[in-house]
């Protein structure tokens, strides 16, 4: 994977999770304007995806993004508001990293 996908992935996660808390700033009774603030993070990251799935594919980007953004939420819980997973939840986000990596496992010749 090029230096360049990672970083795109990288930004794409951020704008998506700022654009989640965003979200949750307007549910829980902000102003119209963050709503419209992450309507405007939730299209610009959208925007962002689109040159990654040509790259990678559909489904190898949705899943890597998912993952990535799975991960970056827990740890953001875990920091900033003490949250605390169970074994069986940490386990499934294991699982989440290991089969991310094996989707990114460079492909060898075939026999």
């Amino acid at each position: 994977m090029k230096l360049q996908t990672i970083l795109m992935l990288g930004v794409t996660t951020v704008i998506f999770v700022s654009a989640s808390s965003v979200l949750r700033a307007y549910a829980g009774g902000a102003a119209l304007w963050v709503l419209l603030l992450a309507l405007a993070l939730y299209v610009s990251g959208n925007v962002l995806v689109v040159p990654l799935m040509r790259e990678g594919g559909l489904g190898i980007t949705i899943s890597i993004l998912s993952v990535t953004q799975l991960l970056t939420i827990n740890l953001l819980a875990w920091l900033i508001y003490s949250e605390r997973l169970t074994p069986i939840q940490m386990a499934g986000m294991g699982l989440g990293v290991v089969a991310m990596v094996l989707m990114l496992w460079p492909k060898e010749a075939a026999l």
